[in-house]
């Protein structure tokens, strides 16, 4: 599905739950109408894929052609993903502040990618400093941490705060909204990789699942992005080829607001813009052509050429 779709990468969530909780975490009773399991332990086993599992996914990953990796959401869980060669950790907002995770993890030397939810910036600077000396390749992704995330709570604008504090890494967004707006102006804001649950069917048990995309939404998100990133282009503002057709239309050029006789000194009140045929001065040589000397008859309403001014030595743009 996701690479029907067009995403790059499929990312699981594994967990080695005896490292990931306490044994009174495991044994917290869980009536949730999420719930699995009488109690939170039973709940998480239920729903915890087995090393085969994983190994089987990766080769069918493999196999369609996409990336396969999972957020390691202990140390153990990071050691197992790392014996099965993904291609990069990621780190779940969970454990950007766990401190001797992220130097183990870095030590692996595979990319990082660490999601932000539920932290601080004075934390993420630290986060940099760690893992940045351990290993250079690695990402932050904007996140909060709510399942649906309200877009009053997005905070894009963080993005640009991390694109200023942390120059030299990339920059994303990990996104629990509903629909795909909020992710396609990510990408807008520079966003390099995007992150977002996907699910079959959202009224399916388990929260997760309503801060989810169905595969339409997936594929209609991918299909966005690709036409963003295509529409970015670049941040110099010239005329361009695609724009020639409409400028020879429409674009205007000066002509004579009266008749010029032969010999008079251009004013400013004898001048007006109109879209000319032939084509004659652009509207923004007009402030040049005052103070001009004329050498011909210029009809009221004509274009003005520069075979009719004196000396016009013609602007080179550089």
């Amino acid at each position: 599905v996701l690479q029907d779709c067009g995403a790059d990468c499929a990312k699981f969530q594994k967990s080695e739950l005896e490292y990931k909780f306490n044994k009174k975490a495991l044994e917290r009773p869980y009536t949730s109408k999420h719930s699995w399991g009488k109690t939170y332990g039973e709940h998480k086993r239920h729903l915890e894929f087995s090393h085969d599992q994983y190994r089987e996914l990766k080769k069918y990953a493999e196999e369609v052609g996409i990336f396969f990796t999972a957020s390691g959401m202990d140390e153990m869980a990071v050691e197992f993903l790392h014996e099965l060669d993904v291609p990069f950790f990621k780190v779940g907002s969970g454990d950007t502040n766990n401190f001797p995770y992220l130097e183990k993890t870095a030590k692996k030397g595979r990319p990082m990618v660490i999601s932000s939810g539920m932290q601080s910036m004075n934390t993420m600077h630290q986060v940099y400093q760690i893992v940045k000396p351990i290993n250079p390749n690695f990402c932050f992704l904007q996140c909060t941490s709510a399942y649906p995330l309200q877009p009053e709570d997005v905070n894009l604008r963080v993005i640009s705060a991390y694109q200023s504090a942390f120059p030299d890494i990339p920059i994303g967004y990990s996104g629990h909204e509903t629909g795909i707006a909020i992710s396609v102006a990510a990408v807008a804001m520079g966003a390099k990789v995007v992150e977002r649950h996907v699910t079959l069917d959202k009224t399916w048990k388990g929260s997760d699942h309503q801060a989810s995309l169905e595969p339409n939404e997936l594929a209609e998100l991918v299909k966005a992005i690709r036409t963003v990133e295509k529409a970015m282009g670049s941040p110099v503002k010239q005329l361009l080829p695609c724009e020639m057709a409409c400028k020879e239309k429409l674009g205007k050029s000066v002509v004579a607001k009266v008749t010029i006789p032969e010999g008079a000194v251009l004013t400013l009140d004898m001048l007006t813009v109109k879209v000319g045929e032939p084509k004659g001065f652009p509207p923004e040589a007009i402030f040049d052509l005052v103070g001009q000397k004329v050498i011909k008859n210029i009809e009221e309403d004509e274009t003005i050429t520069e075979q009719a001014v004196e000396n016009h030595v013609k602007k080179v743009k550089c």
